[in-house]
């Protein structure tokens, strides 16, 4: 009778939470917060060259959405390359390639050449985060994934609030701060090398493209490290290096697949549904998120506010998210993926249309820090449910496509949000954010919801 051994999905999803996971967590995690310090510093930054430059709100949403428009592409090959090349690799290419491009951007001397830069800084970003999340999930034991997914966005509240501080203490130094604000942001450009040397890639990645020995020696580090520090590893889940044959790695189609096949794999029948769903929802929570948020410093000097006031209020109403984010995670294992997304998405709604609607500072911070809360929380889940819906085979390529047609929400809302904010002020331009939260809360029913199980690695 022969022996049956435990796959290596088996074993990563029996292992404890270990310091390897930790280092896995945090290395992606500060990858995350660098770049959602990039994203935030534009908000500030566009404020201050509108007093600096005198440039337009024309020019001002350009500026935005040249970067949204390369976080489109980007988000699109970045997920096709993770499934083609690692997920490692393409990690910290996009950090690299970002990092120097916001560094540069200090140095212009005019628009056009920012706008060139930003689109740079757009094609790394929009590839990093999709791939990212992938990445963790991929090594994330079952039971605690999604709660992992949630606190690695979390690590998005920590970039957006130095972003934050930047914006309140440097950028409206001088007449130069915006400068110095874009050098700091080249500091992923020296954190990538430390992403890609010290972080191993996936363990299911490498299974599915044949590489047994890489992806058995890694579950066996991280299985040994939860020996080393006593913690309790379930019976049976450690296995001699060669010892099985995952199933993901007897499969050879996994890395034969070509580009079109895995853009076709995400219409299947079985795929369509999750994939028209997770598509909508991408989209309008972009659109929402990303013509409030950029758009925030600016509404607030246009409603009477310096620019150090209102730099200031951005300050408070960011932090709110940490809060957010840490209610996600709790109960995105508790009430599961579509329930905390939906009800987040729908508290947002109505924090959107209270934002737009006040004028006394007490109540524009209040409902400022609920818009915060609610939808940095709903943006934990999203990130935590999108790879999990797709086999391992597709999950770049899915998470990736799915951010990408987000991203062309983020590149058409700035652009929007100047004609909405003339023809109907805050409150038109806060209720349309609100209706596109709403829709993204009803096609989060269209999702699947793995809370617990083991990720499908076909």
């Amino acid at each position: 009778m022969s022996e049956t051994h435990p796959s290596l999905s088996q074993r990563l999803d029996a292992l404890p939470f270990t310091r390897k996971h930790g280092r896995v967590l945090t290395g992606s995690g500060l990858g995350w917060a660098l770049d959602a310090m990039d994203v935030g510093l534009i908000s500030f930054i566009i404020a201050a060259l509108v007093e600096h430059w005198g440039i337009s709100k024309g020019e001002s949403g350009l500026i935005a959405s040249i970067g949204f428009l390369g976080m489109a592409i980007g988000a699109s090959l970045g997920g096709l390359l993770a499934d083609r090349f690692g997920r490692r690799q393409v990690f910290a290419l996009t950090l690299l390639v970002y990092g120097a491009a916001t560094g540069a951007s200090a140095l212009v001397g005019g628009i056009a050449l920012l706008l060139v830069l930003r689109f740079f800084v757009g094609l790394g970003l929009g590839a990093e985060l999709p791939v990212a999340s992938t990445y963790v999930s991929e090594f994330a034991p079952a039971r605690i994934r999604g709660r992992l997914i949630v606190i690695l966005e979390a690590f998005w509240a920590v970039g957006w609030t130095a972003a934050a501080l930047i914006g309140y203490f440097v950028v409206p130094a001088s007449e130069n701060g915006w400068r110095w604000a874009f050098a700091l942001g080249a500091i992923p450009a020296v954190y990538a090398l430390i992403v890609r040397w010290g972080l191993p890639e996936s363990p299911r990645w490498l299974a599915g493209r044949g590489r047994t020995a890489e992806a058995e020696r890694i579950v066996g580090e991280f299985e040994s490290s939860a020996v080393r520090a006593g913690q309790a590893v379930e019976p049976g889940s450690h296995a001699e290096p060669g010892s099985h044959v995952d199933p993901v790695e007897a499969r050879e189609p996994a890395h034969r697949l070509g580009a079109r096949s895995r853009l076709g794999g995400l219409w299947s029948a079985e795929f369509r549904l999750r994939t028209a769903s997770i598509w909508l929802v991408w989209f309008c929570v972009n659109f929402a998120y990303y013509g409030a948020f950029i758009w925030i410093p600016s509404i607030l000097v246009d409603a009477g506010f310096d620019l150090v006031r209102s730099f200031g209020f951005t300050l408070i109403i960011t932090l709110a998210q940490l809060p957010g984010y840490a209610v996600a995670a709790w109960l995105i294992e508790v009430w599961g993926r579509r329930l905390t997304l939906s009800l987040f998405l729908m508290g947002s709604a109505v924090s959107a249309v209270i934002f737009g609607t006040v004028h006394a500072e007490g109540a524009t911070i209040a409902s400022g820090m609920a818009l915060s809360f609610f939808n940095l929380g709903a943006w934990g889940a999203l990130y935590a449910v999108t790879p999990e819906i797709y086999p391992t085979s597709l999950r770049g390529t899915g998470a990736g496509w799915a951010a990408g047609v987000g991203r062309i929400a983020s590149i058409v809302a700035p652009l929007l949000v100047p004609l909405m904010l003339a023809a109907g002020g805050a409150g038109l331009t806060f209720a349309v954010f609100a209706v596109f939260f709403v829709v993204a809360a009803g096609a989060t029913w269209g999702l699947v919801d793995r809370r617990g199980e083991a990720l499908d690695d076909r």
